[in-house]
C-alpha cells in the first residue's frame, strides 16, 4: 500500500492539486519500485509498458553515439517524470533509463495511466506541459553538444543543475547531487580527459569548486560568461 505516500505525492505536480481521498483513489494504481545505482530501468527499442517518476535518487536518460559512447540527455530528480513520450504516443522508449544512485521511483502501466487521465483530465495538460518541458531540454542538450566548445557546454549544463537542483551555501550554489567528471563529460558529450581540464580552469578562476564530493559554483556570473 502506498498511504505513506501521500506527503510525497502532493509534491509531485501531476498531484498537487488533488484531494487526500483523490490521492487514496490513486493508490492501486501505483507501484514502488527501487533500483541499485548502475540498473537499467527501461532500454531503449523496449516497449512502453510504464509510466514513471522519482521518489528518491537520480535517474539518467542516456542514449548511445554512433561510436558507441553514452551521452546522458537529461538528470532526472525527485518529483520528476520519465517514460512518457513513449507511454502516451505508444512507442519505442527512445532513450535508456538508468539509476544513477541507488534510487527509488514510481511506476503505472500504460493502460492504467490512460484510466487515469480518464478519471482526472487535468493530468493529460500537466503531464504534456512536463513532456514539452523535457524535450526541450534534450533538444537543447544535444544543440550545444553539435554547436558549442566543451568549455560552454559545461558551464551551460553546471548552471543548468544549480537551477533544477541547487541550493544556498556559505561557498555559494552547492548542486545537490553527487557526479563525477565521467558523468559531466557523458552529459556533454566529450571526454573524462577534457571534463577535467575544464574544471581545473574553473576552479583556477574561482568559478567552481568541490565539496563533499558536489561541486558549488562560485561565481555563476563568471560561469554564464562562458556559456553565452
Amino acid at each position: 500500500m502506498l498511504g505513506s505516500m501521500k506527503t510525497p505525492l502532493k509534491k509531485v505536480a501531476l498531484f498537487k492539486d488533488l484531494s487526500d481521498a483523490e490521492l487514496k483513489e490513486l493508490e492501486p494504481y501505483l507501484a514502488t519500485v527501487k533500483f541499485k545505482k548502475r540498473e537499467t530501468i527501461f532500454s531503449e527499442g523496449e516497449p512502453p509498458e510504464w509510466f514513471y517518476f522519482v521518489l528518491a535518487g537520480k535517474i539518467k536518460i542516456t542514449k548511445l553515439s554512433h561510436e558507441g559512447k553514452e551521452i546522458i540527455l537529461e538528470v532526472i530528480s525527485p518529483t520528476d517524470i520519465f517514460g512518457g513520450v513513449a507511454v502516451i504516443r505508444g512507442f519505442p522508449y527512445p532513450a535508456n533509463a538508468v539509476a544513477m544512485e541507488d534510487s527509488e521511483v514510481v511506476r503505472i502501466s500504460r493502460k492504467n495511466l490512460m484510466r487515469l487521465v480518464d478519471r482526472f483530465p487535468n493530468l493529460m495538460y500537466l503531464i504534456a506541459m512536463q513532456l514539452g518541458d523535457r524535450m526541450k531540454s534534450s533538444y537543447d542538450s544535444l544543440k550545444n553538444i553539435a554547436l558549442e566548445r566543451v568549455e560552454a557546454r559545461i558551464a551551460a549544463l553546471l548552471l543548468k543543475l544549480a537551477g533544477k537542483v541547487g541550493v544556498s551555501s556559505k561557498d555559494g550554489t552547492l548542486i545537490d547531487m553527487r557526479l563525477t567528471k565521467q558523468d559531466v563529460a557523458d552529459m556533454v558529450g566529450t571526454t573524462v580527459e577534457t571534463s577535467i581540464r575544464t574544471f581545473s580552469k574553473f576552479k583556477k578562476q574561482g568559478l567552481v569548486t568541490e565539496s563533499g564530493g558536489k561541486f558549488v559554483i562560485r561565481d555563476k556570473a563568471g560561469l554564464a560568461s562562458f556559456s553565452s
